[in-house]
């Protein structure tokens, strides 16, 4: 049991737990968080998670943890750690199974004062066009030749199909495809899993949201990303469906042998891992970059469904209804990166489970209009509370491996709040504040019920304090759509 006691303070919002805390660990862990959210993270088994995550071989500099931070399996969401490559590790568990779950923002010049007559229809039709619970089927069903291009190409298989523009490529993580796919990696039970579900939401905490940009701290980086305060934006937050969870259901699997192989002892078996380069490690990079890709697509098609329910609900009545795409991110993902760790620039396989992508400004890998800004961060609220939009900075790629939170981070289990809120209850009480709600099942709405969630303004302020992202607008909700 790990107590507040075995963290080394340094400062109000930064803490560490050694490396001499357990003779296992090969790597410190760093916490961002006030005191108040580290006596929220006792709850639960995450800080232990961090400590067994510290001794993956082939680990640099600190495993990183989130001020968003609750248990998970294996790893902590809320983790980011990296491992040298090749001859590191890469763990599934330290990916997630939702593999590329991500967040997507779409901007409009539409005053939310103006649209208030309308969010009735919009909420309807964004219900209508989004697909949104367990096992339903997406907007775009493919045979499996089509779905292997899809797991190939990602957001550009998209754009090939009239689905996207070129702007929706330039402002999505890695252009919307990762490099290094292999779809004959992936099993043929993911590949049916996934086959009908393109262009759906899932269920859990993933969803689709209307807000109004409430207000706007950063003026200059506001304009360049393209919102504006009163407007409305709209959030995409979902990932890659049946078929991700498949591809990490089957790698943990087939890891529980290579680490025997591999002569690799681990302090938690969720923990398994293998070389990134032996062939398992292999398999499983390009299965997962394959997923990812998959979770690309998905989230372009959703774009285009809520366009065409912003289309039919505003065309003709307000101007500015067009959506422009903000930027899409990762926040379950390996990615290979080059660092700066001990004065030394390496490349590594940042592993980045319930952490955003946050590079600061400069970064080769962003669009030229982001170049000056850094990278837009979006932190999703829990339905009923803000959310908000970061930018990357400098600090970040110092410090944390380029990366930010993604959330508020749970406190409550799901079968915990099912229990302690009536869907029903909820769903009147947002009423009654002018968010409108359309969700498939209310045990499903009590599960997501902001309560189960930290205060992700207290998240914000902490990543914010530390310097690993900077604050430029704040959302409120309008318009909620959940499985």
């Amino acid at each position: 049991m790990i107590t507040i006691q075995d963290l080394t303070r340094i400062s109000d919002h930064e803490w560490e737990i050694p490396k001499t805390f357990r003779s296992d660990m090969r790597v410190p862990v760093r916490l961002f968080a006030t005191r108040e959210l580290l006596e929220q993270i006792m709850g639960d088994k995450s800080l232990e998670q961090a400590v067994n995550a510290a001794t993956l071989p082939g680990l640099v500099g600190h495993v990183v943890v989130m001020p968003d931070m609750h248990q998970g399996y294996g790893f902590p969401i809320g983790g980011v750690a990296a491992t040298k490559f090749p001859q590191g590790v890469v763990s599934p568990g330290g990916i997630g199974y939702d593999i590329n779950c991500g967040v997507r923002l779409l901007a409009s010049s539409i005053e939310a004062e103006a649209a208030a007559p309308e969010m009735n229809t919009l909420a309807n039709l964004l219900n209508k066009y989004c697909p949104s619970g367990v096992g339903v089927e997406g907007v775009v069903h493919v045979n499996v030749p089509e779905l292997e291009r899809v797991m190939r190409e990602g957001a550009r298989w998209a754009r090939k199909n009239g689905f996207a523009n070129e702007t929706d490529l330039a402002h999505t993580e890695e252009g919307g495809c990762i490099e290094g796919a292999n779809a004959a990696k992936v099993s043929d039970r993911a590949k049916a899993r996934g086959r009908e579900q393109i262009g759906s939401v899932g269920a859990g905490n993933h969803f689709v949201e209307v807000d109004v940009v409430e207000a706007i701290f950063d003026l200059e980086t506001a304009r360049a990303f393209g919102l504006y305060a009163g407007c409305l934006v709209a959030q995409i937050h979902c990932g890659s469906r049946g078929l991700g969870h498949q591809v990490c259901t089957d790698y943990v699997q087939e890891f529980q042998g290579a680490v025997r192989r591999y002569g690799i002892v681990l302090p938690d078996r969720e923990l398994v891992c293998a070389p990134m380069d032996s062939p398992e490690g292999q398999a499983y990079l390009g299965a997962m970059r394959a997923a990812a890709n998959f979770a690309f697509a998905n989230r372009q098609i959703l774009a285009h469904s809520i366009r065409r329910a912003f289309e039919e609900t505003f065309a003709g009545k307000e101007k500015g209804w067009h959506l422009s795409q903000v930027y899409d991110i990762c926040h379950n993902m390996g990615k290979l990166e080059i660092h700066e760790v001990d004065g030394e620039r390496i490349k590594v396989c940042v592993h980045r489970k319930g952490a955003t992508r946050a590079f600061g400004p400069g970064s080769p890998s962003l669009p030229p209009e982001y170049q000056q800004t850094g990278q837009p961060v979006l932190v999703p609220g829990s339905m009923g509370t803000a959310s908000w939009v970061l930018a990357g900075t400098e600090e970040s790629m110092l410090r944390s491996f380029g990366s930010s939170c993604h959330g508020a981070g749970r406190t409550m289990s799901r079968a915990k709040a099912k229990h302690d809120v009536r869907g029903e209850d909820l769903r009147r009480g947002l009423e009654e504040r002018g968010i409108h709600i359309r969700a498939g099942s209310m045990s499903g709405l009590a599960e997501e019920a902001p309560q189960a969630y930290k205060d992700v303004d207290a998240v914000v302020e902490t990543v914010t304090a530390v310097g690993i992202a900077r604050k430029v607008a704040r959302l409120r909700p309008l318009a909620v759509i959940k499985g």
